[in-house]
């Protein structure tokens, strides 16, 4: 078996555990700051939502000569201000552009065009163009998608589970939302239709590995309040960490598909629609990974603890922990002294127990050859005479319960 899968072996076992849940503040605090700074971006430098959203015209162009840098200043030198320029993937790899700015007249679309292919040599022009409703309409069917979305995962967390699982979820799902759109914000990269579709895909994931966890979570705390053995907070941080291995292996085979297409198919192809779904989805996917360890269930935790019979089961659990704690501590301080005393306190113990034993035999018979030699054996050595029994009477074994019959001194048994 490979060391991750002895890893996985022992987590699930119990016999090697990290405290998620009890750390909690700390996932929170980190969080918090990831929080904050992509709001001050959302609120600071907003989104750069494409045509798609707010209308205007496209314009694509195969010019392999030209940059970046001059498509932009051709596109300024007519006059037309905030255009956005991406460079696409064209025909066996000869450079291809795209152009968005906002709603033109026609004498502008005319300008533009003429600017682009006089200046730049551009070939297979061709002009596209979204009006303001239509975009209007996208942004709506976006938002009310998002919101059903939610509204129906949190049904059905509420139904299979519990209201307080969903509204752990989705505590988690919009720490997710949150920062991916941030993350847009601060790269000031455009949000397209193929971000929406990405930005649900990674909700969806996200709540997949929540839903793993949670029900891990279920099948721990089953019959948890019948008896003392462990907190809801700890069967839930067991519940983590049964289910950590599966969790990273599956986020990091599912990221490394969508590295590819982010990093090779992005950044290196320059696609443009294969770079918005891949940026949101490689996001998404570290920040849901992340949430349904980190947030999720610490959030049930808290909630689940604040109930009365939690709270009863915690003071019982801390109880019966408190009186091992003291019964190690008694046990330490006898095992820790010194002499004889100690040393024969067992002996003594496992003599009385032996004795007890040995019971069935008649008062005037002599005991049995087994239980002398045992209980010689048990007889500590005199001292500085080592390896010879210690001298004194040898003393019958007593009968338990009942009066015992005294033999008088020096007086045989006749046969």
């Amino acid at each position: 078996m490979s060391r991750l899968g002895q890893i996985g072996g022992r987590l699930y076992r119990g016999e090697v555990s990290y405290d998620f849940v009890g750390r909690k503040r700390r996932w929170y605090a980190i969080s918090g700051a990831i929080l904050l700074i992509s709001i001050v971006a959302l609120f600071a430098r907003g989104l750069d939502f494409s045509v798609d959203f707010k209308g205007g015209a496209v314009f694509q162009f195969s010019a392999p000569a030209a940059t970046q840098t001059q498509v932009q200043d051709t596109v300024s030198h007519t006059g037309v201000s905030g255009a956005v320029v991406q460079q696409l993937t064209g025909k066996l790899g000869n450079k291809s552009w795209q152009v968005q700015t906002n709603s033109l007249t026609s004498q502008e679309t005319f300008t533009v065009e003429n600017a682009l292919t006089s200046q730049l040599d551009a070939k297979d022009m061709s002009t596209s163009f979204v009006g303001a409703s239509w975009g209007g309409q996208i942004t709506t069917k976006a938002v009310e998608a998002l919101i059903t979305f939610l509204i129906v995962i949190v049904l059905y967390l509420s139904i299979a589970f519990e209201w307080k699982m969903a509204v752990a979820a989705f505590v988690a799902l919009i720490h997710d939302l949150v920062i991916a759109t941030g993350v847009y914000a601060l790269t000031g990269l455009q949000v397209s239709p193929a971000t929406v579709i990405g930005l649900l895909t990674i909700l969806g994931y996200s709540l997949y590995d929540t839903v793993v966890v949670f029900d891990k979570v279920r099948e721990n705390t089953a019959g948890l309040l019948g008896g003392a053995r462990s907190t809801y907070s700890e069967a839930a941080n067991l519940a983590l960490n049964q289910t950590l291995v599966r969790s990273i292996n599956t986020s990091l085979i599912a990221l490394l598909p969508v590295a590819a297409i982010l990093f090779v198919g992005g950044g290196l192809l320059g696609a443009g629609e294969l770079k918005d779904l891949a940026l949101v989805l490689f996001v998404g996917m570290l920040s849901g990974t992340y949430s349904s360890i980190f947030i999720a269930t610490p959030v049930l935790a808290d909630l689940k603890e604040r109930e009365p019979q939690y709270k009863a089961l915690a003071k019982r659990v801390s109880v019966r922990a408190a009186g091992r704690r003291a019964a190690k501590r008694t046990a330490a301080k006898a095992g820790s002294r010194s002499g004889t005393a100690a040393v024969q306190a067992p002996l003594a113990e496992d003599d009385a127990d032996d004795v007890e034993a040995d019971t069935d035999y008649d008062d005037d018979a002599a005991p049995p050859a087994s239980a002398l030699t045992a209980s010689a054996s048990r007889v500590p050595a005199a001292r500085g005479t080592p390896g010879t029994a210690r001298p004194g009477p040898r003393q019958q074994p007593r009968r338990s319960g009942g009066s015992a019959r005294h033999r008088p001194a020096g007086k045989k048994k006749r046969r």
